[in-house]
């Protein structure tokens, strides 16, 4: 009876997961299939081509940084550890 019911489980997997990708195939269709021709989604001469901007951003300046002072120990010894650490 166990068996049965975890072959029926297993059907019901395997159906659900056929119905998964049928569904990811009717809707990425062309993407998918050339993508595995090896031609890719998106075709070289339709990707933007590289060149000058056309253009320039300037960035403003951040204000000038201004470091934390930082005590000073000289004091400070290294804790000792067991030979089996």
């Amino acid at each position: 009876m166990v068996q049965v019911a975890a072959a029926l489980l297993f059907a019901v997997a395997a159906g659900l997961g056929l119905t998964v990708i049928l569904a990811m195939l009717k809707n990425n269709e062309n993407a998918i299939l050339s993508a595995l021709l090896g031609e890719g989604a998106f075709p070289a001469d339709a990707a933007p081509q590289p060149g000058p901007a056309s253009q320039v951003i300037t960035l403003r300046r951040s204000p000038a940084r201004r470091d934390a002072s930082r005590a000073v120990r000289s004091d400070y010894t290294r804790p000792q550890l067991s030979r089996a650490a």
